[in-house]
């Protein structure tokens, strides 16, 4: 016969067995979504439109800047949008962006240029509101942390690969620069359509994931102002750091073959790179899940994100001291980058919403970030082509990378200080709470006592 102790033991290791199974599961099918939206939103990023111009403007920035302002206006919606979105209407949310998406990609390829760009507009006001639905499926689970992880990394693999596979089109099948995104889009769509389906049918959060990560609800006008002016502090330190993170991250992504010379580089260093910045990124966030204290994830998070930047500003400062290779360079920008920015497109809130008990759900604050990072993408843009034209890519990215690095360790550092003390103070209220209450309970008790 079985003791208690092996009943006890087979139980664990069937729950062992079933959490892996969905995180396999879960996981699997957010890291895939979501490098697929890149596949409809990235590529074109890849080609250099070298020569052209539209409006009395860079062609490339112009179609960067439209497609960003449409992805802009997408996330300012979203911040209602996806914080009042209910589970029920997430399928029908994710077939219709995805179809305006491609249809978009495929009026670029076929309308003549310079009018063509304002197709783009449509693919970035589609696709603007992605991540938030994606996230929305994997929330406030006990393994949150690890498929975070997983949905979080396609952001650093995705962004070199649709570069590579970009190039691969155009370089190898011989597809023209402006119906490459298209064919590529067309490949992705039925497949996301399908991993759509399957995060659908995921199953909802479990009372144990509930107790450890509290209960994710949508939120009104009203909630959302209040719960901003509760944690406002943090909150400014936060957005503002991430809106200078944002900035940088996009001009990375959109310029980088400006900003290096890929002349004696293979058209896969893109992917070689970010896949390795992946892995070590996948590692530090998924032994997270193994951290149970709220708090502490907090404080690492935010440790490991200042050792990001610092690291980062002091690389792009000293640029011509070091003299780095392109490889090590770019190896180095990419992990300082993407530690810090994933860590809050990932991680960070959902452990910010289980820490202080919040009502409410992670969307609302990535969405809110990501509407202020763009913004500020957009402005920056804009600055370099109305008053700097004949701009040095290399040497205006390792400015501003510096300079963002500076002011992100600093917020991040007063961010820790202020959790740490917000933490203490609301400990000792509750255990205040508790002290008053106890008596209480315990007259409660001899009341009902038997005389």
């Amino acid at each position: 016969m079985k003791t208690i102790t092996d009943i006890k033991t087979e139980l664990l290791s069937n729950k062992k067995i079933s959490d892996l199974v969905f995180i396999l599961w879960a996981g699997g099918a957010a890291l895939l979504s979501y490098s697929l939206v890149y596949a409809l939103r990235k590529p074109f990023t890849a080609a250099s439109f070298d020569g052209l111009d539209a409006f009395g403007l860079d062609y490339k920035v112009l179609v960067t800047i439209v497609q960003i302002l449409g992805y802009l206006i997408a996330k300012f919606v979203g911040i209602k949008l996806i914080s009042e979105l209910k589970k029920e209407h997430r399928m029908k949310f994710i077939l219709a962006s995805i179809l305006v998406a491609e249809l978009s990609l495929v009026l670029f390829g076929l309308l003549p240029a310079p009018y063509n760009i304002f197709a783009m507009f449509f693919n970035g006001l589609s696709l603007g509101c992605m991540w938030g639905v994606i996230f929305s499926f994997i929330e406030g689970r006990r393994t949150t942390d690890i498929l975070a992880s997983l949905l979080g990394i396609s952001i650093v693999i995705s962004s070199g690969v649709a570069k590579s596979i970009g190039l691969f089109v155009m370089n190898t099948l011989h597809v023209g620069e402006f119906w490459m995104p298209a064919l590529i889009g067309g490949f992705a769509l039925p497949l996301l359509a399908l991993l759509g389906y399957t995060l659908n049918r995921l199953p909802q959060p479990t009372q144990q994931d509930i107790a450890e990560k509290s209960q994710r609800v949508t939120l009104n006008g009203k909630q959302r102002k209040e719960l901003f002016r509760n944690f406002m502090p943090v909150l400014i330190l936060l957005f503002v750091a991430n809106l200078l993170l944002v900035i940088l991250r996009d001009i990375k992504e959109d310029f980088l073959v400006k900003i290096i010379d890929m002349s004696g580089h293979s058209s896969w260093l893109f992917a070689q790179i970010d896949s390795v910045v992946t892995l070590i990124i996948l590692a530090l966030f998924g032994m997270m899940v193994f951290v149970k204290s709220n708090i502490k994830v907090l404080v690492i998070l935010l440790s490991m994100v200042v050792a990001g930047t610092a690291t980062m500003s002091f690389v792009s400062l000293n640029y011509d001291t070091l003299q780095l290779s392109t490889v090590t360079w770019l190896f180095i920008q990419s992990l300082s980058l993407y530690i810090a920015y994933l860590c809050f497109q990932s991680i960070f809130f959902d452990r910010f919403i289980a820490c202080f008990k919040i009502k409410g759900n992670v969307g609302f604050f990535i969405v809110t970030i990501d509407f202020i990072g763009y913004t500020g993408t957009v402005l920056v843009l804009m600055f370099k082509e109305f008053f700097n034209t004949d701009i040095n890519w290399l040497d205006f990215y390792n400015q501003m990378s510096g300079y963002v690095g500076i002011i992100c360790t600093v917020a991040f550092s007063c961010s820790i200080v202020y959790l740490v003390q917000r933490y203490k103070k609301e400990e000792l209220l509750r255990t205040g709470r508790a002290v008053e209450e106890k008596p209480e309970m315990l007259q409660s008790a001899f009341s009902v006592m038997p005389s």
